[in-house]
């Protein structure tokens, strides 16, 4: 039994994950099935009180396009804003490119939130076809697919893209 589970590591660390196709997969999967709660919520002390900073899902754009980046390993810590993602994204070797292609990071203009009229950054991921998959921040607080101009109402600003997405 140990030398089959010994084999198995063996082969397991043989193989190269196809990190493109991860992300656009994984984007996908967020939403499939109905609601995806899992990057509604995250914790933290806000001077001594205990604070949801996603808000429920309205503040979820970068914690869903960063820990879908870190199961890759593309980035190398999760994030609650737009603009840590940025600085990792840059850190871990992603740069701008004009090229819009199927895995590549979005970011979108600074648009005024329906619930604060503050200008709010949004992050999401390009998958093809002119579709994009983000954290739908605006309504349901869930991730969705949408055109990836937002039908020619939100300018994207960049795209990052990452070598290893070309393996």
């Amino acid at each position: 039994m140990v030398d089959d589970l010994a084999k198995h590591g063996q082969y397991l660390n043989m193989l190269k994950l196809s990190k493109r196709e991860n992300i656009i997969t994984l984007a996908l999967n967020a939403i499939k099935g109905g609601d995806n709660y899992f990057f509604r919520n995250l914790y933290a002390d806000d001077n001594g009180v205990e604070k949801d900073i996603l808000e429920n899902g309205r503040n979820s754009c970068a914690a869903f396009v960063s820990w879908i980046l870190l199961t890759q390993e593309l980035i190398k810590t999760p994030h609650a804003t737009v603009i840590g993602t940025e600085s990792d994204l840059i850190n871990s070797g992603w740069y701008t490119t004009d090229d819009l292609k199927a895995g590549a990071v979005l970011f979108w203009e600074k648009k005024v939130g329906k619930y604060d009229n503050l200008l709010h950054e949004h992050a999401g991921f390009y998958i093809g076809n002119d579709e994009a998959v983000s954290n739908d921040s605006q309504g349901t607080g869930f991730p969705h697919k949408h055109h990836h101009a937002y039908n020619g109402t939100r300018k994207i600003e960049k795209i990052y893209w990452h070598p290893a997405l070309d393996e």
